[in-house]
C-alpha cells in the first residue's frame, strides 16, 4: 500500500530553517520561523515557569492520567485570562489539547462533525497550517479579503463584501489579536461590524487566539474575543500557550465552547471530550500544570506579566525603531505601518524577487510572502535590515 503514497508538499517556513542553518556566513539575520527570541537570539525559558517547574518538582506524586479534557484548573485558568468575566463559567466547554495547532484541527473536527455542509471563511492572508489542515480534511473553505497590500492595513470594506456571502451555520475564522502573518488587526468598531454580520447571517465565529499579551497588553489582546463571545450564541475558541509563555516544546493549548445556553454545556463538554478521546485520547499536562501554577499563584503571575509586558514593549521598540531607520533611508513613511502592526509579524511588502535578493545579497531569511518575524531582531540589526530592505528595491 505505500506505494500509492505521494510526496507531500514541503512546509515553506522549516525549509526556510533549513536554508538558514546551512547559511556559513556570520552575518545572517533569521525572520523566518514564529518563535520569540530575546536581544541575544535565545528563546529562553520564562523566570515564572522556571519557578513552577522547581516547584512542580518538588511536590508532583504522579504521572497518572488526568482527565480526557485535561486538568479542570486549566481550563479554568485559562477561561478566566481569556474571558474574564465577559461570559459565565455555565456558559463554557474547554478541552487541553497539543498545542494551539491541537486546539484548531480539534475544532475544525468539531465543526465537521456539528454541520458537514458548513464553510470555513479564512482571511486572505492566514496562517498557512489554517490553510493544510482544512486542504488535508476536505474542508469547504471560503477566502474573504483581509490585507491590503498598498496600505498594509485591514482590506475592511472588502472583508465585509466577501463576509456577506455567508450562509447560516458557516464558520468564520477570526485571529483574536496580532494577526498572523500580516500584524494588521481590526479595530473594535470593526469588530462590532463583523459580529452584527455574522448576527445577521446565522454564521459561528472561530477565533484563534496565539499571541495574548504581545500586541497592546493582556487585558487589551483579549478584549474582541470577550466581546465576540459575549454576543454571539455559539462561539469557538482555539488557544495557544506557547508564545506568551514561552513554552512551545511543552505543546499546550485549550479548545473552548461558549454557548449562550448554559444547559449546551454538558453535551458540548461531553462532544469535546469525545474528540480528545479519538484522536490522541487523553492530553499532555506538564505545560498545562505549569501554566495553572503561573496563573493562580499571585507571586508566580505577577512576575509573568512583568516579563511578558517586557516581551511586548520590546518589540514595540523595535517596530518604531525600523519604521524609524526605514523612513530616514527611504526620505519616505511608506513604511509607518510597521510601528502600527502589533505582535510578532508583519508583511513588510516585498515582492518574492526581492525577499530572494535580501536571502541571496543580504543573508536576511524571510518567508517569501514577505512575512517577518520582529522578534528575530535587535537594536543593532535593524539598521542592517533597513539597509538591506532599501538596497532590495523595496
Amino acid at each position: 500500500m505505500f506505494e500509492a503514497l505521494k510526496e507531500q508538499p514541503k512546509d515553506k517556513i522549516l525549509a526556510l530553517v533549513q536554508m538558514y542553518k546551512e547559511d556559513p556566513r556570520t552575518d545572517k539575520i533569521d525572520l523566518g520561523v514564529g518563535v520569540y527570541k530575546d536581544a541575544t537570539g535565545a528563546t529562553p525559558i520564562m523566570r515564572a515557569v522556571k519557578a513552577a517547574e522547581k516547584q512542580l518538582w518538588e511536590v508532583e506524586q504522579s504521572k497518572s492520567y488526568t482527565a480526557l479534557s485535561g486538568d479542570p484548573a486549566f481550563g479554568d485558568a485559562m477561561r478566566d485570562m481569556l474571558l474574564a468575566d465577559s461570559v459565565s463559567a455555565e456558559n463554557v466547554a474547554a478541552v487541553a489539547t497539543p498545542g494551539g495547532t491541537g486546539a484548531v484541527r480539534q475544532a475544525f473536527d468539531l465543526v465537521q462533525m456539528a454541520n458537514k455542509d458548513a464553510r470555513i471563511f479564512v482571511s486572505d492572508p492566514t496562517w498557512p497550517n489554517h490553510l493544510s489542515i482544512l486542504k488535508h480534511m476536505a474542508l469547504p473553505t471560503v477566502m474573504y479579503r483581509y490585507f491590503d497590500a498598498e496600505t498594509r492595513g485591514v482590506n475592511f470594506e472588502g472583508m465585509i463584501e466577501d463576509l456577506g456571502a455567508l450562509k447560516a451555520g458557516d464558520v468564520v475564522l477570526l485571529h483574536g489579536c496580532c494577526h498572523n502573518p500580516t500584524g494588521a488587526n481590526l479595530n473594535m468598531t470593526q469588530w462590532q461590524a463583523v459580529i452584527d454580520l455574522m448576527l445577521e447571517k446565522g454564521a459561528i465565529p472561530m477565533i484563534d487566539i496565539a499571541y495574548q499579551g504581545f500586541g497592546d497588553g493582556l487585558e487589551e489582546d483579549a478584549q474582541a474575543t470577550r466581546l465576540v463571545a459575549s454576543s454571539m450564541p455559539e462561539t469557538i475558541i482555539a488557544a495557544s500557550c506557547s508564545k506568551n509563555f514561552g513554552i512551545y516544546r511543552e505543546r499546550t493549548g485549550l479548545l473552548m465552547t461558549v454557548c449562550n445556553d448554559p444547559s449546551k454545556k454538558a453535551l458540548n463538554q461531553g462532544t469535546l471530550n469525545y474528540l480528545n478521546r479519538q484522536n490522541y485520547s487523553f492530553p499532555p499536562d506538564h505545560g498545562a500544570r505549569l501554566v495553572t501554577m503561573v496563573l493562580t499563584d499571585p507571586t508566580l503571575k505577577a512576575d509573568w506579566k512583568a516579563e511578558l509586558e517586557e516581551v511586548r514593549t520590546g518589540m514595540l521598540a523595535l517596530r518604531t525603531q525600523l519604521a524609524g531607520e526605514l523612513q530616514r533611508l527611504s526620505g519616505s513613511d511608506r513604511f509607518g505601518f510597521l510601528a502600527e502592526h502589533r505582535g510578532m509579524f508583519s508583511r513588510v511588502g516585498a515582492t518574492p524577487e526581492q525577499v530572494e535578493k535580501l536571502r541571496v545579497d543580504h543573508s536576511v531569511y524571510m518567508v517569501g510572502d514577505s512575512r517577518m518575524n520582529i522578534a528575530g531582531l535587535n537594536a543593532q540589526t535593524v539598521p542592517i535590515l533597513a539597509d538591506a530592505i532599501i538596497k532590495a528595491g523595496v
